[in-house]
């Protein structure tokens, strides 16, 4: 009888283990599609550029030092996709679209128009997909840090996932109120 007792003691462990191990690994899925999500929403940006800077090139022909800046920095952001390199490249984006404002025939381009149209929905399907991944991220840490799945987690390979966040570098620069100047 003793013995029969502790053979479903374990089966019962097995099959919570069991569960945690399957919760655990489709959080940690979640939280992998996340991060391709971002890189599609990147990508998608990075190839939206070029056209963006040649319908400018046509209106705006001698402003060649703001499309050296944004081919650089969309070069430099898609060869390392760090926090710094989109930052440059957002920052980079942000004066090529002012461009629409210092020439009106431009921004009357219906190309104009549905480029940076098309740029502003990238951009906000980025920023949704940042808050997806740390939504996914705080779920599965929530269900890592959880009791019993405490005890197993780190033994089954389970680690913490990280945020996306701002960088120690970005936080002052993305904290400060923007500068509007209408010339």
């Amino acid at each position: 009888m003793g013995m029969l007792i502790l053979l479903a003691i374990i089966v019962i462990l097995a099959i919570v283990l069991i569960g945690i191990y399957n919760r655990l690994v489709a959080l940690r899925q979640n939280c992998r599609q996340g991060l391709a999500d971002i890189d599609a929403q990147l990508r998608q940006r990075h190839d939206l550029v070029p056209n963006l800077v040649e319908t400018v090139k046509g209106y705006a022909g001698h402003e060649q030092e703001t499309f050296q800046q944004v081919i650089a920095a969309r070069n430099s952001a898609g060869g390392s996709a760090t926090p710094e390199a989109e930052a440059a490249l957002s920052k980079a984006i942000g004066n090529l679209l002012a461009l629409g404002e210092a020439y009106p025939e431009l921004k009357a381009s219906a190309n104009f128009q549905a480029l940076q149209g098309e740029l502003a929905d990238v951009e906000d399907k980025l920023a949704a997909a940042r808050r997806a991944l740390n939504a996914a991220t705080a779920r599965y840490n929530a269900a890592r840090e959880s009791f019993p799945a405490v005890l197993f987690a780190s033994a089954l390979g389970f680690q913490q996932a990280d945020f996306h966040a701002l960088t120690a570098e970005e936080r002052p620069v993305m904290g400060a109120a923007p500068q509007v100047r209408f010339q």
